[in-house]
């Protein structure tokens, strides 16, 4: 597997970036964090559109930046791809022409083939004798993302590619970062500040703040860390599970997930039995009880807990959260007086009511 490692310290007018990191090159690698907080200049930073003064930045072998012994790959010289969330399209010519624009020296002989595998994934056959001003946001935006990987990048760079689209545009586009990573297994960075666009997709997270990387790791594992929803904020606070569609409940319209031997139902998807399905669920939508009353609720997804641990609640000073044990991580906020009134302690076992649950990729 191969490993970046990179370090930047780069001043600016009330602002510094300070960043020491080292995450695997592979997958979908998110950047995410409030406006202001570095992920841009970090992004640029990699591509070598800003050069720290002190900065060394290195994938497996080779080194691409080491300013202590003068060495500093210049833009040009990078095999990535760099996707704005201006599409930066050119107005005169077609798409095929902006297509075409896309190739240079890096990429090999058949250069058709790759030309035509491009365009199926990105769904742009019917476009090509287009100018930009005829397509839509989202189209465009898949105009760009095909002339990014016609340079056969190594690493493709992309900030904010949907800040600019309705969550109709975003919803239609989100496929294609889907297909693009099962078919051509470039690794991505990419920078956002709403991570609901990207949770479906994320392997690697990297959570920026005051120009520094304060957690890093696996999506599941980030989110799991007790202190994360006081820089994730309110509404995202709580866990990710990753789940196998089991069935399709056709009676009900329910899709049926299998996870941990326990079973989730959630509303109707139409996704194939056996695909991998990622869900959100926050904590404020977590109950809990001590004994099973199955019949005595509207709630269908229960699931055995143990309880790890209870925390104050940075968000409000009435409730406190619970840390539980479902086979990863669940987090749960309930008020103080539920606590009290439970007498909830570590290592108890308890019933996990989840009353609502939301597909990661599914945005507000």
């Amino acid at each position: 597997m191969k490993k970046l490692f990179a370090k930047f310290n780069l001043p600016f007018p009330g602002f510094m970036l300070n960043t020491e990191l080292e995450v695997p090159v592979e997958g979908f690698t998110v950047l995410f964090g409030p406006s202001g907080s570095g992920k841009t200049t970090f992004l640029r930073c990699l591509s070598g559109l800003e050069r720290a003064p002190h900065g060394f930045l290195k994938i497996d072998d080779d080194i691409w930046q080491d300013e202590d012994r003068g060495i500093f790959l210049p833009v040009n010289e990078r095999p990535i791809g760099y996707v704005f969330q201006d599409t930066r399209l050119f107005p005169h010519l077609s798409v095929e022409g902006n297509l075409h624009y896309g190739f240079n020296r890096r990429v090999p002989e058949k250069k058709e083939v790759l030309f035509n595998q491009i365009v199926k994934i990105m769904d742009l056959g019917l476009f090509l004798d287009r100018r930009p001003n005829k397509l839509s946001g989202g189209e465009k935006q898949r105009v760009a993302l095909a002339r990014a990987l016609l340079t056969r990048p190594g690493l493709l760079l992309m900030d904010e590619p949907l800040a600019a689209l309705d969550t109709k545009r975003k919803r239609e586009i989100i496929p294609y970062f889907q297909r693009l990573q099962s078919e051509l297994r470039i690794p991505i960075f990419y920078v956002t500040h709403s991570l609901e666009e990207v949770l479906q997709l994320v392997d690697t997270m990297l959570l920026m703040e005051q120009g520094k990387i304060i957690a890093a790791g696996p999506l599941v594992e980030v989110f799991s860390r007790p202190e994360i929803g006081a820089h994730l904020g309110h509404s995202l606070a709580g866990s990710i599970l990753d789940t196998i569609v089991d069935r399709q409940d056709n009676d009900f319209k329910l899709t049926v997930l299998k996870f941990k031997n326990q079973t989730l139902y959630v509303p109707r998807r139409d996704v194939p039995i056996g695909s991998r399905l990622r869900v959100h669920i926050r904590a404020e939508d977590v109950s809990l009880a001590i004994s099973p009353i199955q019949d005595q609720t509207s709630v269908l997804n229960v699931l055995a807990a143990r309880v790890l641990g209870t925390s104050p609640s940075l968000e409000d000073e009435c409730k406190v959260e619970v840390r539980l044990d479902i086979g990863c991580f669940l987090l749960a906020a309930i008020t103080r007086k539920s606590l009290e009134h439970l007498n909830l302690q570590p290592g108890q076992n308890v019933y996990a009511h989840i009353k609502a649950i939301r597909m990661a990729h599914e945005l507000d």
